[in-house]
């Protein structure tokens, strides 16, 4: 397995690989870059069918993390881990402790919140072991809700202000009745947000790894399942990938049918090329890590003790920063995720911490 050669490797600050034969834990965890603060990202567990793929998920999602805080203008770096294994199958309380041990070790260079197959209560089995862990706090939400720390509904809320910030630019209209959308994962964030959009008026065709996932949002929002083969390919306004990443690829997107790609996924695209191709089809494309940012913004005021206001203030403004970056994707020519990419690189590449202040915000964060 190549690292320092892979595709994916864009000078990560650190990579480690972690193995507990005792739990069956088989662990990676990626810091992309600390220029802005300690890493922060989720930690996922996925039963990868190979070592290589899951080294490229946690590659492409700790990057994902640096852009994502950056662009959303927080203290935090990028970073991310993943779990190998089936989460239905295989998680264990000794597994997530072997877990937690393994992120304690890293002295809180990168803190782990929930992600695609782990949960609140897992995150505070793995606090057992370590202090580096987030999204764990008792707390009034960013809706003025109790909340456990889970920052699904920041997610889906964020990502539900980002599409119509997509729908308002490329369909010219702000009422979204009628408006049909495929959400491709209707999980922890594709659920909310097919509950944000169901108010809105919007019709949903909806599909999920797990038949219990999709039948809820049958039996509770009106949604019309659909295949894994179809549900990109229907002939709606919107698709909404929230499941795993790379979806829009050079089979998929010859394919399309719709005009917006806005969904609550990472690394959506599965080469940079692939932003292009969507420009030259003349489908919108929210960039991922613009959209979803809801989450890490939760996630990070919690830490401050933020009112729930000023989390869902700050929640909001990723509607006005995709406006921003379609506006001069629009007066450049140039697409969508090339311009979000630069935003975001001058805010941490120009962004250098000194060393005491770094100390500082680790141990504010962690």
């Amino acid at each position: 397995m190549n690292v320092f050669s892979h595709p994916e490797f864009d000078n990560h600050e650190h990579l480690s690989f972690f193995c507990d034969p005792e739990t069956g834990l088989k662990a990676i965890v990626a810091i992309h870059n600390t220029s802005r603060g300690p890493a922060l990202g989720g930690c996922r567990m996925f039963p990868y069918a190979t070592d290589e793929e899951a080294l490229r998920d946690v590659l492409r999602l700790s990057r994902g993390m640096t852009y994502k805080s950056a662009l959303a203008n927080l203290d935090l770096g990028g970073g991310k881990s993943v779990i190998i294994g089936d989460p239905r199958k295989h998680k264990t309380e000794a597994l997530l402790e072997a877990m937690g041990k393994h992120l304690e070790s890293l002295g809180g260079h990168y803190i782990a919140a929930e992600d695609s197959g782990t949960s609140v209560p897992d995150l505070k089995v793995m606090g057992r072991q370590t202090r580096h862990v987030a999204g764990i706090a008792e707390r009034a939400g960013f809706d003025g809700k109790p909340s456990s720390g889970d920052p699904s509904p920041a997610t889906a809320y964020g990502t539900f202000i980002g599409l119509k910030a997509a729908v308002r630019h490329k369909l010219g209209r702000d009422d979204l009745k009628g408006l049909k959308v495929a959400i491709q994962g209707i999980g922890n964030v594709g659920f909310r947000l097919a509950r944000h959009l169901k108010e809105a008026g919007a019709e949903l065709w909806v599909y999920d790894i797990f038949a219990d996932n999709m039948q809820r949002a049958v039996d509770e929002l009106g949604a019309t399942p659909a295949s894994t083969e179809d549900i990109l390919f229907l002939p709606v306004d919107v698709i909404a990938p929230c499941a795993m990443g790379a979806v829009l690829n050079d089979d998929s997107i010859p394919q399309l049918k719709a005009t917006v790609v806005a969904g609550a996924a990472n690394n959506l695209l599965e080469h940079p090329e692939h932003d292009q191709a969507l420009k030259d089809r003349g489908i919108l494309y929210a960039p991922d890590f613009a959209i979803n940012a809801g989450g890490i913004i939760d996630v990070f005021y919690e830490r401050t003790g933020a009112s729930p206001g000023a989390v869902r203030a700050h929640v909001d403004t990723i509607g006005d920063t995709l406006t921003e970056i379609f506006t001069r994707s629009d007066h450049s020519g140039r697409p969508t995720g090339a311009i979000a990419n630069e935003l975001a690189e001058e805010r941490f590449r120009k962004h250098v911490t000194p060393v005491n202040a770094m100390r500082e915000r680790v141990a504010r964060v962690g």
